[in-house]
Parts: structure tokens; sequence; C-alpha cells
């Protein structure tokens, strides 16, 4: 998968990015844990090609299988730092979008 971010527009008005690949090992590990499969099948002919088809299918996983805290230390912040403000509102009910970096 190519470089691809989910970024998310949280309520303080800053952006993030969160890389799919996060995501996409995420729901990975859940379906070959759940299926009985390797990491890398699930990836690959699952997990891949659903999220090429379909963004709204990395964000339909993050934000309903996923939390801030399962994404924090991935995400880079693109626009207004604001360190003590709580994310997870926006993780849940920010303006989302695949962007490229």
């Amino acid at each position: 998968m190519d470089k691809k971010y989910l970024q998310v527009e949280m309520p303080d008005g800053s952006k993030w990015a969160v890389p799919v690949e996060v995501i996409a090992l995420h729901r990975a590990r859940y379906y070959a844990q759940n299926d009985g499969i390797c990491l890398d099948q699930s990836l690959n002919e699952d997990t891949l090609p659903l999220f090429e088809s379909s963004p709204f299918e990395i964000e339909d996983w993050a934000v309903n299988n996923m939390d801030w805290v399962d994404v924090k230390r991935f995400a880079v912040q693109i626009k207004n730092p604001h360190p003590d403000f709580d994310y997870e509102d926006g993780w849940t009910n920010g303006d989302k979008q695949i962007i490229e970096l």
C-alpha cells in the first residue's frame, strides 16, 4: 500500500494524519486471529484489497474498531499543535479523509 494516511480534524482545529498501514494491520490482526489464518494472508488477501477498493472501509474500521490511544503514537500532527486537548472525541467524530504525504 502506498504511503496513505487517514487525516482527522480534531475539535481544536488541529489536523492529524494516521498511517493507513497502522489501521490495515489492526484489521488484519483481528481477522487473522478470528479466522485462524496468518497475518500476511489476512492483510494481503482481505484487508489491503478492501482498503484499496473503498476508502470508506478505512475510516469505518478506524472509527468503529480503534480508539485514539491505538493510533496516537503513529499520528503525525500536520496543523495546530495543542498538547493538552482530549482527542478521543475528535478521533471518533472529527472530519476524516484519505491523504498522501
